[in-house]
């Protein structure tokens, strides 16, 4: 499996990293990225120069994009070269439930199959190769897949069979990080005025009931040191959480909670879509929102 080519498009914060270690694991990659190709290729890596020449040259291609509009702007690029070789597209991008269906269904006419394959763990995780894969396909498939999955993560799972089914365990993921990243961030504000010390804090909390991701990753790391550097924009972050949104609403799912997170979020996003989304602290400490 790993002797055999395979595509990587996409080379970003997240996928750059990911198609390093995929490399460094051993499976044969020709990459590509519309950014620029040849200053974020894994070393040792082919380049193509186009979307299209990968899909001449490879059965699987992976794909790690930033929305829906890109996703079905490269899988037009794939479809239209004629390959006759392309048998597969792997899309880790965070897209929603709609688009992935779409995904599936433009692949499907074309004879190609689309696997949607969400990930989650962030910019370290993808640095370390200790993502979690959120995998909805056939078990042929995963069982095809699932070595070179684990040259780029720790932990794959398979979540279910159709498209769509990845994407809304990798939204409900998203939104609970988004939950727990503004609540940790009002309860830490609270608690500074109060005369407490972060860092005692977050040491209290992360051996009591209210430890989740944001007190054990990212305050620590991120905002204790005030790096603000999870490697992960606002805008992208605000995205996902909309997409949740949609989501649940078009389900007419219960939603107590997220409309009050989801608006928050929306204020950071258009006060500073560009921060790292862990300048939530500091937007909620300061009380810049509305």
């Amino acid at each position: 499996m790993n002797e055999t080519p395979f595509g990587f498009i996409g080379l970003g914060n997240m996928g750059g990293h990911m198609a390093a270690n995929m490399h460094k694991n051993g499976t044969s990659l020709v990459v590509f990225d519309k950014a620029g190709t040849a200053e974020r290729a894994p070393e040792g890596a082919a380049q193509a120069a186009s979307a299209g020449e990968i899909a001449l040259k490879v059965e699987n291609v992976f794909l790690c994009l930033p929305d829906g509009s890109v996703v079905r702007e490269v899988i037009g690029e794939l479809l239209d070269s004629g390959s006759e070789l392309l048998r597969r597209v792997v899309d880790t991008s965070t897209i929603g439930i709609a688009a992935a269906e779409n995904g599936f269904d433009i692949c499907q006419q074309a004879g190609i199959e689309y696997v949607d394959s969400p990930i989650s763990g962030g910019v370290a995780g993808a640095r370390n190769a200790t993502l979690a894969v959120m995998y909805a396909g056939t078990q042929k498939t995963f069982d095809l897949l699932q070595p070179v999955y684990l040259g780029m993560a720790k932990n794959v799972f398979k979540v279910g069979e159709r498209a769509g089914q990845g994407q809304a365990m990798k939204l409900l993921n998203n939104f609970l990080s988004g939950t727990a990243m503004a609540a940790t961030s009002e309860a830490v504000a609270f608690g500074v005025g109060q005369g407490l010390e972060m860092e005692t804090m977050l040491d209290v909390l992360n051996v009591s009931t209210g430890k989740n991701t944001a007190t054990s990753e990212k305050f620590p790391n991120r905002i204790l040191s005030e790096s603000y550097d999870a490697g992960f924009l606002t805008r992208l972050f605000f995205k996902d959480i909309s997409l949740y949104r949609e989501a649940v609403t078009a389900a007419g799912a219960a939603d107590p909670v997220s409309p009050a997170v989801a608006a928050l979020w929306q204020q950071l996003n258009e006060t500073d879509a560009d921060s790292d989304f862990t300048r939530i602290y500091p937007f909620v400490r300061d009380r810049k929102y509305r």
